[in-house]
């Protein structure tokens, strides 16, 4: 395995991201996709955020690849591959199994963990990819409460009846 990834590797590997991602928005959920690469470059696992399908707010694009790529005896040495710059849950899936690289497509629209990564030994490779940007900042303009909800921000005032306020 060689310490540096080369930008046209991380970019074919992003097609298999943004594939996903468009799985995703196609099924009515939030287009962010991605793949985690073993160390000779097979994709262990692929995937997308599901949690508008399934109904799961724990299915991030990244812990669906995570997932789809079953048990490993270790991380070191994969890449994970991902449309956006993973949240703070995501980031800390990297960080906690070890894995060693990423490729974020995008880091506009949300510039997630992906410093704080590179500052904890993870080798991290930003492509500024104009379709995964475009793709998020229409989904965003489009869908502005479903997007809140997912990053976890609140930016509704519900009301409350009096007796729980």
């Amino acid at each position: 395995m060689t310490n540096s990834l080369d930008e046209a590797t991380a970019r074919s590997w992003l097609r298999i991201a943004l594939e996903e991602a468009r799985t995703g928005l196609s099924e009515g959920g939030i287009p962010i996709g991605a793949a985690l690469f073993g160390p000779d470059g097979t994709v262990l696992g692929r995937g997308h955020n599901r949690r508008v399908q399934d109904d799961d707010p724990s299915v991030h694009g990244e812990t669906s690849a995570f997932r789809d790529a079953g048990r490993q005896p270790s991380y070191r040495g994969t890449t994970m591959v991902t449309t956006l710059s993973p949240c703070w849950y995501c980031s800390g899936l990297v960080r906690q199994f070890g894995i060693s690289r990423l490729v974020v497509g995008e880091a506009q629209n949300f510039s997630g963990g992906h410093d704080w990564l590179a500052e904890h030994g993870v080798e991290v490779l930003v492509l500024d990819d104009p379709e995964c940007t475009r793709m998020m900042s229409d989904f965003i303009a489009e869908h502005p409460a479903l997007w809140n909800e997912d990053i976890g921000e609140d930016d509704t005032a519900v009301a409350q009846p009096e007796g729980d306020r």
